[in-house]
């Protein structure tokens, strides 16, 4: 379990995750090693899963991001991975989510514009296996995108 000071880290560097390990330390009150070991502990326990950059899509061109709700043919009993497997490999999916329920995936598609989206979605993904049904929401505007938990 994660304790104040992991929290106060973790906090932080939410916060400003271009900060140094040094400089995190001194915001925290504490020595960079012990920064650095607390902070490598929580990478060992799967805490921090890593360090990344935030791209935007519209910076590089994409300006069309839709969702499409995905009910499976389920009578196939590798539906859910043989879907899973071949959807991993649309380059245009960037995220693919599981549910419970009348829906069974969710898949977010980015493309460059209304052209590009018809396009994967005629050669790549109406191509995916044990599909039963296909919603399509397109995506309008972004109203909150936050990754960072309340620490």
């Amino acid at each position: 379990m994660l304790d104040d000071t992991d929290r106060r880290l973790l906090r932080y560097w939410q916060a400003e995750p271009s900060l140094s390990p040094g400089e995190l330390a001194e915001r925290c009150g504490m020595t960079a090693g012990k920064a650095a070991r607390r902070i490598a502990k929580m990478e060992d326990e799967d805490v921090l899963r890593g360090v990344g950059a935030v791209v935007d899509w519209l910076a590089l061109g994409y300006g069309v991001e839709v969702s499409l709700r995905i009910t499976l043919d389920k009578t196939q009993g590798n539906a859910f991975d043989a879907f899973q497997a071949a959807a991993r490999k649309v380059p245009e999916v960037i995220e693919i989510q599981t549910f419970l329920g009348r829906v069974d995936v969710r898949l977010s598609i980015i493309a460059r514009d209304m052209a590009h989206y018809q396009q994967v979605y005629r050669d790549q993904i109406l191509t995916l296996p044990h599909i039963a049904d296909i919603e399509a929401l397109m995506h309008v505007a972004r109203i909150k995108s936050q990754e960072a938990l309340p620490l």
